[in-house]
Formats: C-alpha cells, structure tokens, sequence
C-alpha cells in the first residue's frame, strides 16, 4: 500500500452554504434549539 496515494479526509463538504465551519455548526445548533422548542410547545 501506498502512502501517497491516500487522500486525507477534509472536514466540511462542497454543498457547505457557509464560509467556515464553526458558523456552520452554530448555525445548525441555533436550528436544532428553535425546531426543539416548536415541537415543545406545540405539544
């Protein structure tokens, strides 16, 4: 096997919508939280 055929793996993907990934996990843990609370108080 070798080792300068393996590609390292690259955290993020193309389809990324944001610039970084820190804005992009906040911006999914701000979705999570307010999709949580609908569903909490719609029930």
């Amino acid at each position: 096997m070798q080792k300068d055929t393996i590609k390292s793996f690259e955290r993020g993907s193309a389809l990324s919508i944001f610039g970084s990934d820190r804005k992009e996990d906040v911006m999914a843990l701000i979705l999570a939280f307010v999709l949580a609370m609908v569903i909490y108080f719609s029930y």
